[in-house]
């Protein structure tokens, strides 16, 4: 029996509004796949589109019209598929990787075992996650910075016209280990300029500082940095890893850029062969997608997969980041269920 895809829309709202270098919002609307086999097995996928990479809600409903027929009738077939929803309609990487994770998701379901056990993982070997501080006013950050007391790594967003008293409220509420990212905010210059400054608030990590096609803008501030330098916006998918060597410390991954958990995968080892180090991130879903990420955590050095976390409500229960650390459900496929 042919594979059935149906999809449902989900709503989500963050605790705060979620503002980066490029803007911000609270409302967020995701689309969950789901992909039955017949014998009533069922595997979800979540798809969470940026307009920055291209996708809205109506390009990816619309992707998954396209993608729907193309299934066959072996979930197995990972690779095969893939190929044939790419020959078909190149690029709606949300799209595809949400029909990536809920076939990933119904072969561990029908094998009865979860991802990460698939992969031949370890869950202990996974890092402990970042939590997020976006831009916000003096009051709210520190309001931020005391809900996150349980997270021992924050993530800082840069790239406005306020960071430094931006970093300083942060500093002055806390003595945590910081990172920043800064969103293609910054030009060349103008980051090499704060590398001591953030040196100086003992940041740890510095992300995409400078436009996603500025790879000789990386390398200047590559060669002037102390702290690694990782490129987020710069890297999409493993075709993109080879220009970065030696102008980067490493890439970072996320499923909403590159496509599908094979193409992760691939990522992986592509950065692993250059010696480079691997971060995974997320955009703003819920556990639904974040989980489908942090089954290959123990693959990666820096992990940032906050995203559900900073929901107001999260409608799945999957992976979890309590106190930063990792936690992999152990049910089959991806082990997630509805709240």
């Amino acid at each position: 029996m042919t594979l059935q895809l149906s999809t449902e829309l989900l709503s989500l709202r963050t605790r705060h509004p979620f503002i980066i270098a490029r803007g911000g919002q609270s409302d967020y609307r995701t689309v969950m796949v789901k992909i039955r086999d017949g014998d009533g097995n069922e595997g979800w996928g979540e798809a969470a589109a940026t307009r920055y990479y291209g996708e809205t809600l109506e390009t990816v409903q619309a992707a998954l019209l396209t993608y729907a027929p193309l299934l066959g009738d072996d979930p197995h077939q990972l690779d095969a598929i893939e190929r044939r929803l790419e020959t078909a309609l190149h690029g709606n990487a949300a799209a595809r990787v949400a029909i990536s994770t809920a076939l990933h998701d119904l072969v561990g379901k029908r094998l009865g075992v979860p991802l990460w056990q698939y992969w031949g993982l370890d869950p202990a070997a996974a890092p402990r996650s970042t939590f997020t501080i976006g831009m916000d006013t003096p009051e709210i950050l520190r309001q931020k910075v005391q809900e996150a007391a349980e997270y021992p790594i924050l993530k800082v967003k840069l790239g406005g016209p306020n960071d430094l008293a931006l970093l300083q409220t942060i500093r002055d509420a806390t003595a945590k280990e910081l990172r920043v990212d800064a969103n293609c905010g910054w030009t060349p210059v103008h980051a090499v300029r704060m590398l001591p400054v953030l040196e100086e608030f003992g940041v740890t990590v510095l992300e995409q500082p400078v436009a996603a096609d500025d790879l000789e803008g990386l390398a200047h501030i590559h060669r002037h940095a102390r702290i690694p330098l990782i490129a987020d916006e710069s890297c999409v998918t493993s075709a993109d890893i080879s220009r970065l060597v030696g102008r980067v410390d490493g890439i970072n991954i996320k499923l909403a850029k590159c496509g599908s958990l094979r193409e992760a995968l691939r990522m992986i080892a592509i950065a692993r062969a250059h010696q480079m180090t691997v971060m995974v991130g997320c955009m703003i879903e819920s556990s639904l997608g974040i989980t489908a990420a942090a089954h290959f955590t123990p693959l990666v050095d820096i992990v940032d997969l906050d995203g559900a976390a900073l929901l107001a409500q999260d409608p799945f229960r999957g992976a979890g980041i309590p106190g930063g650390q990792v936690t992999l459900p152990t049910a089959p496929g991806l082990g997630v269920t509805r709240r």
